[in-house]
């Protein structure tokens, strides 16, 4: 694709990228076959080739507006386009400096504005989306049927093992998933420490960036990369940990993104680089692991699971085939889903700013996972858990926490 870019732009770190990129694309159109709003709504602009000519135009100097702000805004980021592009187009990246530049020349209604901000802000502190989250469950008899079935009832974590093993790793401390569903951290523990691996938590490193990144908050989400680049630092430098292991795939893809985000930080770059080469999905870590694994499994029945693998997994991280490995090995007999590559519509915040889609895309993949009779879901996110269970009574739960119902206890 042949590119004139703006003045204000061209020889700028990301106008370089972006050049780069744009470049890469044939424009051959493979990519909107595989994505979920052009697939919805068959609106050329609501596919990534239609929105890869309108970031375009914005960076070669076209005024962005508003309509251009929406069609943006209705891409999940789900990076399926990524794995169908046959030129390799970094779809994802392009879109983060499209927004961005978006963002900057385009003001939002205050509607808008008020609700991103709440979002930033809320469930990026632990304490305070903790606390409203217990205010909801406990007024849920009163709300709406939509939002009621959200709320889904607290899990009990279970008891955090004790025993220390010379193996450590690093557990991300984040932000929803302990108020949502601490029983994931705790299950992710059990089942490490089953395997002779200890899991540890600093208290003083927090949500991966995403949240912030994906609402137009670059400067808060670099500030989140570096607080916790801080906190695992030390553990990580002195060779104390093999490895950050994260249990939620939205957030193990953000930090892996680190030593992208912050390759022009003089003080950080370096630093990222190392962190992001020492993040592993949960999975990743532990399929290495399976012999070990099933020694500390009992057999038990098989159990008919529908896997939800998020997009971030099969997308962003690029994870083939590891989990389904994993849980076959386990005695899960894994049901056939159609349509396995395209989003549920959670996306982050996409269900709260975009529930019109959202819902119809949970829908559509429900309508799939349940088609072969499963005696539960299982996922890798927790974003994904939470949006799928409200559509339905069957269990919805993460993969680990499956595996944790399956270790012998001595």
């Amino acid at each position: 694709m042949e590119t004139r870019l703006a003045d204000w732009i061209k020889a700028t770190p990301q106008g370089d990228t972006a050049n780069a990129i744009l470049r890469a694309c044939v424009h051959c159109g493979f990519c909107n076959a595989t994505c979920p709003t052009y697939q919805l709504l068959g609106d050329e602009l609501d596919g990534p080739r239609g929105r890869i000519y309108q970031i375009k135009q914005v960076l070669e100097g076209t005024a962005a507006t508003r309509s251009t702000q929406l069609h943006l805004d209705r891409c999940l980021t789900c990076r399926a386009c990524e794995t169908t592009c046959p030129s390799g187009v970094d779809y994802g990246h392009l879109l983060d400096i499209g927004r961005a530049v978006v963002e900057s020349e385009v003001r939002r209604p205050v509607n808008e504005r008020v609700l991103h901000w709440l979002l930033r802000e809320g469930l990026t502190r632990p304490w305070l989306f903790g606390a409203a989250l217990q205010l909801g469950r406990a007024l849920r008899f009163a709300m709406p049927p939509a939002l009621r079935a959200k709320l889904k009832p607290r899990r009990a974590a279970g008891t955090w093992p004790r025993r220390a093993h010379a193996r450590k790793v690093l557990l991300l401390n984040g932000c929803t998933q302990p108020a949502m569903a601490p029983s994931i951290d705790a299950a992710t523990a059990r089942v490490l420490d089953a395997i002779g691996v200890q899991a540890v938590v600093d208290a003083r490193s927090g949500c991966c960036g995403a949240i912030r990144h994906h609402l137009h908050d670059q400067h808060g989400a670099l500030e989140n990369a570096r607080r916790n680049i801080d906190a695992w630092w030390p553990q990580l430098q002195s060779g104390a940990i093999e490895a950050i292991v994260v249990n939620a795939s939205g957030c193990a893809l953000m930090v892996r993104e680190y030593a992208q985000l912050l390759r022009a930080d003089a003080e950080y770059a370096a630093k990222a680089g190392r962190v992001t080469d020492a993040v592993r999905d949960l999975a990743e870590f532990l399929n290495p692991e399976l012999e070990s694994l099933r020694r500390h499994t009992g057999p038990g029945a098989v159990t008919r699971i529908a896997l939800q693998k998020p997009c971030t997994l099969q997308h962003g991280l690029k994870l083939k085939d590891q989990l389904e490995q994993l849980l076959s090995a386990l005695g899960a007999e894994l049901l056939p889903v159609d349509e396995a590559h395209l989003c549920c519509g959670s996306a982050g915040t996409y269900s709260l700013l975009q529930p019109q889609l959202a819902q119809q895309l949970r829908t559509r993949k429900l309508g799939h996972l349940l088609a072969s009779q499963p005696q539960m879901i299982v996922s890798a996110n927790i974003g994904c858990i939470a949006h799928l269970a409200a559509g339905t009574a069957l269990p919805v739960r993460h993969w680990i926490e499956w595996v944790d119902e399956k270790l012998i206890t001595y």
